[in-house]
């Protein structure tokens, strides 16, 4: 299998996972507003919404995806993968945006008093999200893809946000009771939008570094790497050895020592074996840069 079909393949199984989240969001969006209007839960509504951005950013992850994978042209000569990132970032606003409008609605609506049926829905989410979740950030750390652990992270807080809506449903059954807890599910819709609001910002955050140029510092990796310079023939050290990320590329840069009496030829040849051994280690470095330098002694 080649090295270009191997990555191809990698993309391949990103959009299917993102085709999973997107199936299961819609049938959380539908079940959890459905029930929040049936069982007059604004909390569950909000949580529903929060479920609805889950699903929008999908959308927009489906097609960050299949532009950061366009390969490259004069114009973008290492390719169109940090389309990624500005995904994410797209992704991060929307989370933002829907935060702070579920916070809005809820300091309006009216007091309202969940029947039973909001607690048994909540927990079906729960157990559905928290099964999702880790499935999107276990498949985004393998594909070492942002816009799944991204996703994963929005659905995780998910997690969080059915749980307090579980809770205040709950709490909700005995407000007859105790007066104050007739507004536990206006304070659990926004307690649903501080935490959409939070993520948000994070998602932002880590991807304007990325976009700006972020770099591999995995020690470990970067160790694995050398190595492989290293142990070629006719190399003596490695004076600069940087990684940029490009989405699902990268980029290699480095300075490559090599033995003085090499003629052109050879060095060229050497440089020509590093590049190869370094694809077959890892396929998603697919520009490479490297500058040989003599050995001073």
């Amino acid at each position: 299998m080649s090295l270009n079909h191997k990555l191809k393949n990698s993309i391949g199984k990103i959009e299917k996972v993102m085709i999973v989240s997107f199936l299961v969001n819609i049938l959380l969006v539908a079940m959890k507003i459905t029930s929040g209007i049936l069982g007059s839960s604004g909390a569950l509504i909000a949580d529903g919404v929060h479920s609805f951005s889950d699903l929008v950013t999908d959308i927009i992850a489906i097609i960050g995806n299949n532009f950061a994978k366009r390969p490259a042209d004069s114009e973008h000569p290492f390719g169109h993968g940090k389309t990624e990132y500005i995904t994410s970032l797209i992704i991060g606003i929307v989370i933002i945006l829907v935060g702070f409008t579920l916070i809005s609605e809820m300091m309006k609506s009216q007091i309202a008093y969940p029947s039973r049926i909001v607690i048994i829905i909540s927990l079906i989410t729960i157990i559905t999200k928290l099964l999702l979740a880790s499935f999107l950030v276990n498949n985004g750390k393998k594909h070492d893809n942002s816009i799944l652990i991204a996703s994963g992270k929005e659905s995780a807080t998910d997690v969080l946000s059915s749980i307090i809506v579980m809770l205040s449903a709950i709490a909700m059954q005995f407000a007859d009771k105790y007066k104050l807890l007739q507004y536990s599910d206006k304070i659990a819709g926004v307690i649903v939008g501080v935490f959409i609001i939070n993520v948000g910002f994070g998602i932002v955050k880590k991807n304007i570094s990325m976009t700006t140029g972020e770099q591999v510092t995995d020690e470990e990796y970067l160790k694995q790497i050398n190595d492989i310079i290293i142990n070629t023939s006719n190399v003596i050290g490695v004076e600069k050895l940087v990684i940029l990320k490009y989405g699902p590329y990268y980029k290699l840069e480095g300075d490559v020592i090599l033995k003085n009496d090499l003629l052109l030829n050879a060095a060229h040849d050497t440089i020509d074996l590093i590049e190869s051994k370094i694809k077959n280690y890892d396929a998603k470095i697919t520009y490479m840069t490297i500058h040989m330098s003599p050995h001073i002694e």
